[in-house]
């Protein structure tokens, strides 16, 4: 299995703006849809954002649309989010995961996770 490993995480102010990187170690990363997730202390892993094989389809969350951007580039096998006017309540543990084929919103559809990157947003 293919490992993942995420980076890019910080500390931020409010408002502010990181990317993240997800890079895949295992082949074919193109044959496989990418997620990000989002785990803060206390609640549940929630889904961010997701983007095809081919990276001609993404999903969001509703609470991420307008702000987040994820894209992807097969050739380095790394999948980003960008994020932007982060709010202090999108302080979570980010993690990438993959899974073959089609883009899923729930996170047990996922095989392969990364170890996370923390992103902490500041009032």
């Amino acid at each position: 299995q293919a490992q993942l490993v995420e980076s890019g995480g910080g500390l931020v102010q409010a408002g502010g703006s990181l990317r993240l990187s997800c890079t895949s170690s295992g082949r074919p990363f193109a044959l496989h849809a990418m997620g990000w997730f989002r785990q803060a202390p206390g609640r549940d892993r929630e889904f961010v954002a997701g983007i095809s094989r081919t990276g001609a389809n993404t999903q969001y969350a509703d609470s991420v649309k307008g702000r987040f951007t994820i894209s992807r580039d097969n050739a380095k096998n790394t999948v980003y989010l960008q994020m932007n006017s982060l709010k202090p309540e999108e302080t979570a543990v980010y993690y990438c995961a993959a899974r073959p084929l089609t883009l899923s919103t729930i996170a047990s559809q996922y095989s392969n996770w990364g170890q996370g990157t923390q992103v902490t947003v500041s009032s």
